[in-house]
């Protein structure tokens, strides 16, 4: 999710409401050794969850845009998330 840094760089305070309004979402890549990364270069997929849920998924379900219980006990399992991640959609 973004953060209040996404307000400051803009200059708007409302930055964030409006980035996840857009339903837009994002990715952090998680670097196993550092190096120069140029256009062109190939990126490789390792390895991926068996609960299927897509940053979108976990974005909406945040923002409480989605009352999906299933989806939200998936979510809960999901070990790539924080622990308090986990414990809020437990909840």
């Amino acid at each position: 999710l973004p953060c209040y840094k996404l307000g400051i760089r803009f200059g708007r305070p409302d930055m964030v409401k409006r980035f996840l309004a857009s339903r837009r979402t994002g990715f952090y890549f998680r670097v196993l050794q550092e190096g120069e990364v140029e256009a062109g270069d190939i990126l490789e997929l390792v390895s991926r969850d068996d609960n299927n849920i897509t940053v979108a998924d976990i974005t909406q379900l945040y923002v409480r845009e989605e009352d999906n219980p299933e989806l939200l006990h998936r979510a809960a399992q999901l070990e790539a998330l924080p622990k308090s991640w986990r414990d809020y959609f437990q909840q």
